[in-house]
C-alpha cells in the first residue's frame, strides 16, 4: 500500500506548518497509522531556511506531548506538486502563493487547513510570530483541530 503524503505550508516554516506536522505525526503516531502517512512541512518563502522551529512553537508542542526538535525549514520545490497528495496552506495568502505556483493538474491538492475544521470561527491560522505565548496556544488548538477533521476526511 502507497503511503498518502501530505504538505503542511504556512510562509517561513517555523512556525506554524511544523506545528502542523508535528501535531499531525502525533496523531497518527496515537492512532497507530504512522507507516501510511509521509508527512512534512514547508514555506511560501525562504526566509528561515535550515533553522529549526520557533523557540515559542517548541515550547509550546513540547508541552502538549509534541517535540518538533528535528524539523528543519525549507522552501516549497516546484516537485513537492507532484509529490504530495494533500497541500495544506495554513490561510488564504498561501494558498494564493501556491497556487499561482501550483501546476494546473495539481491545483486539486492544494486546501486550506482550517477548511477541515468547519466547527472553529475562523478560516486562518494566525502567524503568532510577532506575538506573545497565546498565540502559539491557540494556533496549537486551531492545527488539532484541522489535523482531526483531515485526517477523519480522508479515513
Amino acid at each position: 500500500m502507497s503511503q498518502i503524503k501530505v504538505l503542511f505550508v504556512c510562509m517561513g516554516n517555523i512556525c506554524r506548518s511544523p506545528t502542523a506536522e508535528g501535531v499531525f505525526n502525533k496523531l497518527l503516531q496515537d492512532r497507530q497509522l504512522s507507516d501510511r502517512f509521509l508527512v512534512d512541512s514547508a514555506g511560501t518563502h525562504a526566509y528561515h531556511v535550515g533553522n529549526g522551529p520557533d523557540g515559542r512553537a517548541q515550547q509550546t508542542a513540547k508541552k502538549r506531548g509534541v517535540d518538533l526538535s528535528t524539523i528543519r525549514a525549507r522552501q516549497v520545490k516546484p516537485n513537492d506538486f507532484e509529490h504530495f497528495d494533500h497541500i495544506l496552506a495554513m490561510d488564504a495568502d498561501n494558498v494564493a502563493i501556491l497556487r499561482d505556483d501550483c501546476p494546473s493538474e495539481h491545483l486539486h491538492k492544494v486546501k486550506r487547513f482550517l477548511d477541515f475544521a468547519p466547527e472553529q470561527d475562523e478560516r486562518d491560522v494566525p502567524d503568532p510570530y510577532y506575538g506573545g505565548q497565546n498565540g502559539f496556544e491557540h494556533v496549537f488548538d486551531l492545527v488539532e483541530a484541522a489535523s482531526d477533521g483531515f485526517l477523519d476526511s480522508i479515513k
